[in-house]
C-alpha cells in the first residue's frame, strides 16, 4: 500500500470512518491507479508542486504520487497556487521502491528528462500505452541518473530558438496534455 498523505490509509480509515477517494485523505492502493497520473521525484519549491497539481487537475490526471523529498501539496503556497486542487485530485507520498511497484503493476513509465536517447514527446509508441505513468524530476538538476535508468522511456519536449528545457511545471502542463489517455 502507498502512504496517503502523511498517515497510513489503515489509521485515515480508523480516524474518519470511512474510505475517502480524494484529497490528503486519500486511499490509494497500487493496483488501483488508473493510466491517467504522474510521479514527481524530489521536487521542493511549493510553488511548482501547486502549479503542477493545477495543471495536473485541469488536464485530466488522476493522481498525483510525491517522493519523500517532495514539498508538502498542503503546504500554504502550494495549496494557493494550486487553487485548492490538491482537494481534487487523488494523492500520496510513495515508498523508496515505487519504481518497481509501478513496473509490477504493468505500468511503462516516461522519464522526462534530455538525453542523448530520449524520445520526442509525440512519438506514437508512448501514446500506444495503455498504463504510461508521467515521471518528473526536481528544479534544476531533474530527474535522477538511477530513475531515468529504471524507466521504460526516456522523453524530451522539442524546444526551439535554443532554450534546452523548461521549468518543470510548465513541462508538466505539456506533458500531461500530449500524453494524456484518449
Amino acid at each position: 500500500l502507498f502512504r496517503s498523505g502523511v498517515i497510513p490509509i489503515d489509521e485515515g480509515q480508523r480516524v474518519l470512518g470511512t474510505t475517502t477517494r480524494i484529497g490528503y485523505f486519500s486511499q490509494m492502493r497500487s493496483e488501483n491507479l488508473t493510466p491517467n497520473f504522474t510521479v514527481l521525484e524530489e521536487i521542493m519549491n511549493p510553488t511548482n508542486i501547486g502549479a503542477i497539481f493545477r495543471s495536473a487537475a485541469a488536464l485530466g490526471m488522476e493522481a498525483v504520487l510525491l517522493t519523500g523529498g517532495c514539498s508538502d501539496p498542503l503546504y500554504r503556497r502550494s495549496a494557493r497556487v494550486s487553487m485548492g486542487t490538491g482537494f481534487q485530485i487523488r494523492w500520496t507520498f510513495v515508498p523508496e521502491n515505487w519504481i518497481e511497484i509501478l513496473h509490477a503493476q504493468g505500468f511503462k513509465t516516461a522519464a522526462m528528462a534530455l538525453s542523448d536517447d530520449s524520445v520526442t514527446i509525440r512519438d506514437p509508441r508512448l501514446l500506444a500505452e495503455e498504463k504510461l505513468a508521467i515521471i518528473l524530476g526536481t528544479e534544476g538538476d531533474g530527474l535522477a541518473d538511477e530513475t531515468i535508468a529504471q524507466c521504460d522511456y526516456t522523453v524530451r519536449i522539442p524546444m526551439a530558438h535554443g532554450v534546452d528545457s523548461l521549468n518543470v511545471a510548465a513541462a508538466a502542463a505539456v506533458a500531461f496534455w500530449e500524453l494524456r489517455a484518449r
